[in-house]
């Protein structure tokens, strides 16, 4: 799990190497990735968010 968590972290910043992207879709199972990457948009957007708001006030 760590390793998906990993990729689906790499591959939002542009960082992923050739070969971990190619494990990837080798092993991986797309519902997983799928599901952890809505779970990590939606860390993302709501950091930002309070990060805004935090700021703001």
């Amino acid at each position: 799990m760590l390793q998906i968590i990993g990729s689906v972290f790499a591959s939002a910043f542009g960082v992923q190497t050739h070969k971990n992207y190619s494990r990837d879709f080798e092993q991986g199972s797309l519902v997983v990735y799928i599901v952890v990457g809505i779970i990590f948009v939606a860390a993302f957007v709501t950091g930002l968010v309070t990060l805004v708001a935090f700021i703001t006030t």
